[in-house]
């Protein structure tokens, strides 16, 4: 393997900004291909598919190779990709595609664990039949989601398990192919947002057990661009369609609107991105995707392992869980220092981290509001070990 951070660094315009961005977990920077490929789509004409003339089939070429991309991004069929404006929009598209054949007393299971995008859609929708939600609960000490407790929370009333591949808040990568074993045998539809997990891991539909994967672009530098995979594309044709046309099939019957085709050229090129992060990569683009993360991944456990052992060192930083299976994203607190204290700290020393200091999603269970919140940070392809220790050095001169 061969996994050049200097090389990659290149890629990024950005970088030249002279910051430490450890703010991944809200998007990764954007590499120049990705760049040129939506100015340079934007320049050329391109009009709505369906006619006889090049700009028209300029949109259509630009489609399918979307679909192509994503569907190798997670070992799926183009059949099965449905793109859109973001991941809310889709899954919320599919819940209520979903949610026309629900009654009163079916069931969804959701997580705490999970990003409010894979929560919300899912909530709204059972308001209209009455279903019942249930939730899988997180250990609070590790932030794990036990596999266990699915087999208790899901029942043959159970319509869909939905559940994150990984964290963006705490890094927490569940069993998710225990739940889907589990889900299955109920007949339940598992959708798995990999949203967070995409960037950092090679993704298989098949191994995972989903049925449907949700992905957003921008969680690894591609452009502000959402897609769901479905393994069976014939799944598609037995839903409700929203999109303007109540005769199309396929992902078109979940697409509303005219596509963004400069974003879609942009989305191609982020995927060809993240199959050359190993320059030593061979064979088709599904082949190197799953050899360039793998490297990727080998890399940042690295960072990750260093990472932690120098903020754990700190006795004023508190980091938060310690789940066996994780991507390199984590939080923490810092005693007697409010989190939005602590990333104008941050700011200060040229490093950029958000704060959660409200009681939302996974740190509402852990209750981290009460202590000032939890600093949130992210490795990602272009970070390097300097830039891990200039983290850690402006977290041990930040004293109370």
């Amino acid at each position: 393997m061969a996994f050049d951070v200097a090389r990659i660094r290149g890629l990024f315009p950005a970088l030249g900004d002279g910051w430490v961005h450890l703010d991944a977990p809200s998007g990764m920077q954007v590499p120049e291909q990705v760049a040129t490929a939506v100015s340079t789509a934007l320049r050329a004409p391109v009009s709505d598919p369906g006619g006889a003339f090049p700009a028209s089939q300029r949109a259509e070429v630009i489609l399918a190779d979307a679909r192509r991309a994503v569907a190798d991004l997670v070992g799926g069929d183009p059949a099965g990709v449905v793109i859109g404006p973001n991941v809310p929009v889709l899954l919320g598209r599919l819940a209520e595609a979903l949610a026309a054949e629900w009654v009163v007393g079916d069931e969804i299971t959701v997580s705490r664990l999970d990003h409010q995008q894979n929560i919300a859609p899912w909530l709204r929708a059972s308001q209209r039949p009455g279903a019942v939600v249930r939730w899988g609960e997180i250990d609070i000490e590790t932030c794990e989601l036990p596999a266990w407790q699915y087999d208790s929370i899901v029942s043959s009333r159970t319509k869909v398990v939905a559940v994150t591949a990984a964290s963006g808040a705490v890094g927490t990568r569940p069993d998710v192919r225990k739940i889907a074993e589990i889900a299955h045998k109920v007949g339940a539809l598992m959708v798995v947002d990999a949203s967070a997990a995409a960037p950092y891991m090679p993704l298989d539909l098949t191994d995972m057990g989903a049925d449907v994967v949700a992905l957003s672009a921008t969680a690894w530098g591609g452009p502000s661009v959402g897609a769901l995979v479905f393994a069976d594309p014939g799944l598609l044709d037995r839903l409700s369609a929203c999109a303007l046309d109540p005769g199309c099939h396929g992902p078109e019957r979940l697409e509303l609107g005219q596509h963004p085709y400069p974003l879609l050229a942009g989305l191609v090129a982020s995927v060809n991105y993240l199959a050359l992060l190993d320059d030593a990569a061979s064979g088709g683009r599904r082949e190197r995707l799953r050899a360039s993360l793998e490297s990727a991944r080998s890399y940042q456990a690295g960072l990750l392992a260093k990472l932690l052992s120098e903020l754990r060192a700190l006795r004023h930083v508190m980091v938060i869980g310690d789940a066996m299976r994780r991507i390199p994203v984590l939080a923490f607190a810092v005693s007697g220092v409010k989190a939005s204290d602590a990333i104008v700290h941050l700011a200060n020393h040229g490093v950029c981290a958000f704060a959660d200091d409200v009681p939302s999603g996974v740190f509402s269970v852990l209750g981290v509001s009460e202590v000032g919140g939890a600093v949130r940070v992210g490795l990602a392809h272009y970070t390097t070990s300097a830039e891990v220790d200039v983290l850690a050095d402006a977290m041990a001169d930040l004293r109370v």
